[in-house]
């Protein structure tokens, strides 16, 4: 055995024993028949994936893909700027990377709680906002698409940062300035000098931010309720409250096979 191959041995085995092997019990549950009582069993069948082509389904998942994009594409709106000031802060670069990555210091299910208090009907922006006189009854911030939409953004706003930093840090800043001293405005400079050497990181970040995001359940179940229900929602609630496991683990495959194709394609 080759010293490549040695060294490759560790994480192979990991791979298999927890990513592999797991898949393949899933795999087999979603060949199985759900019992009267809950369980599963024999015989083997394929109308668990069948079942998924049910138009409610197909809406709960085009509504996941949807939420999204719309998450995606506004966490690299607001990761762009922030990581381009971030190469440019000089001396307090590294304190603003620590500021960026503090989030992930505390737990998720914090950090969604507090959304939820600071949404509610007596939270701080309606109670701020009717002190104010600004409304007369408070506001439906919560239970949502958009209470959804801004935790989702929240959270998964340092994992659009991070990676566009990593490659905007590499872009040499001479060049910015030769573009402006030749006359080019701001707005021209961006797309002509910055933005060409982003796309690695744009990708980087996209990926990590729309896999997790079209997955996600606790944060759709918390700030969403029962208003919005996403695919990840849907396989919960399969493994939880209808026990219906093998329909579950169909849903969960068919989602990480559509995530497959979509990345291979890209």
């Amino acid at each position: 055995m080759s010293l490549r191959r040695i060294f490759l041995l560790p994480a192979s085995l990991v791979t298999i024993a927890l990513f592999l092997v797991p898949m393949m019990i899933i795999l087999a549950y979603s060949l199985m028949t759900r019992g009267p009582y809950g369980g599963q069993g024999l015989p083997l069948t394929l109308e668990n994936y069948q079942r998924f082509l049910d138009p409610l389904y197909g809406e709960i998942l085009l509504r996941s893909f949807w939420i999204a994009g719309e998450t995606t594409v506004l966490c690299l709106i607001f990761g762009f700027p922030l990581a381009w000031y971030i190469t440019r802060s000089g001396p307090s670069r590294d304190l603003l990377l620590q500021l960026v990555m503090l989030p992930f210091w505390t737990s998720f299910l914090v950090r969604t709680y507090a959304w939820v208090f600071l949404l509610r009907d007596t939270g701080l922006f309606n109670t701020i906002l009717m002190a104010t006189g600004l409304i007369s009854e408070p506001l439906p911030l919560l239970y949502n698409h958009g209470a959804v939409l801004l935790g989702l953004v929240y959270t998964s706003l340092p994992l659009a940062i991070l990676p566009i930093y990593s490659t905007l840090e590499r872009l040499d800043y001479s060049m910015v300035e030769a573009a402006a001293d030749l006359g080019a405005k701001p707005i021209t400079t961006l797309f002509k000098v910055s933005l060409p050497i982003a796309p690695p990181g744009l990708r980087a970040a996209a990926f990590l931010v729309f896999v997790p995001s079209l997955g996600t359940y606790l944060t759709s179940d918390l700030l969403g309720g029962g208003s919005t229900i996403l695919i990840g929602n849907l396989v919960q609630n399969q493994f939880t409250t209808a026990r219906d496991w093998p329909f579950g683990a169909a849903a969960s495959l068919i989602l990480m096979a559509i995530v497959l194709v979509g990345l291979w394609a890209v």
